[in-house]
């Protein structure tokens, strides 16, 4: 299996457009200390030809344009993505869908409850009935996107994406809107989880085992953006649960037999993504990589 993470970042990048707080400052200046990021998305294959991609991040044009594996290979329309797969409906997952909208077909695979949400916003029509097919999952069913590689949705502690909360919205709640992925191949499993609330006995015992974890790396502590003076929200309130601190994901996770572990979905005010930081330094003795665009894997 072969894995290439495409962006590493949470909504919005690194650094943000309209963001000068010390880490987005760092991504603008001093390029060996802080590496700019885009949002996150990554791309998963079984033969090294044909591509699962897994979220569509609003950057995926500079993304497919920055890995060559991803580019056209056939007369005058192809791509190697022969497939697209979402995790949740946030816009940080969703947006790209509009630039993959030049008469290409793939299939669009996801829950119910996350089609639902892009099929409910006229927008997304631009995937061309037709060109573009829309498969609904289910929780737990194994499905094949592409020959040799397997999936299979689970459901993780999350919440709605921001442009669906009301006032009945329930953080925590693990159902069909924020779900991982777990993929096999030749023999190997990767999960991916990208968002993520809390870490729960059942997600433990789910990727028990795995070869790679791809894991929510949002925030360092719960309070990130409200030390940094840039937000008022919590990682908690946002849907994501932090690295450190009580019922951190490295803690929680340090007892699980797991291969490699790698944070993404990496917020702009998040402190480990400085090379060099004590932060950077913890959380790598902690045995934890934290991914940069680009990174691959071979399982």
């Amino acid at each position: 299996m072969r894995v290439v993470i495409l962006g590493s970042a949470a909504g919005g990048g690194l650094p943000q457009w309209n963001c000068r707080c010390p880490i987005c400052t760092l991504a603008r200046s001093e390029l060996d200390r802080v590496r700019p990021r885009t949002q996150s998305s990554i791309a998963v294959s079984a033969d090294g030809s044909d591509w699962l991609l897994i979220n569509a991040s609003p950057d995926i044009r500079q993304q497919l344009f920055d890995n060559p594996q991803m580019h056209p290979r056939e007369g005058l329309r192809h791509s190697p993505i022969r497939a697209v797969l979402l995790t949740n409906g946030d816009v940080d997952h969703v947006a790209g869908l509009l630039t993959l909208r030049e008469g290409q077909p793939y299939t669009l695979y996801g829950t119910r409850g996350i089609l639902d949400s892009v099929n409910a916003n006229r927008v997304f029509d631009v995937m061309a009935e037709g060109v573009v097919a829309r498969q609904p999952i289910g929780m737990d069913q194994r499905f094949e996107p592409l020959p040799g590689l397997s999936v299979t949705l689970f459901p993780v502690p999350g919440k709605v994406p921001l442009w669906l909360e009301d006032e009945t919205m329930e953080i925590g709640a693990e159902t069909e809107t924020t779900v991982g992925a777990l993929i096999e191949a030749g023999g190997r499993r990767l999960a991916y989880i990208p968002g993520c609330a809390r870490v729960t006995d059942g997600l433990r015992a789910r990727i028990a085992g795995v070869d790679a974890l791809l894991f929510d790396g949002t925030v360092l502590h719960d309070d990130d953006m409200i030390r940094a003076g840039v937000g008022t929200k919590t990682g908690w309130r946002m849907g994501h649960v932090p690295m450190r601190g009580a019922n951190g994901s490295i803690d929680a996770l340090a007892a699980v037999e797991i291969g490699r572990r790698v944070f993404v979905h990496i917020n702009n005010t998040n402190p480990v993504l400085v090379e060099g930081s004590p932060e950077r330094a913890d959380v790598e003795a902690a045995g934890w990589t934290v991914a940069h665009d680009g990174l691959s894997l071979s399982l």
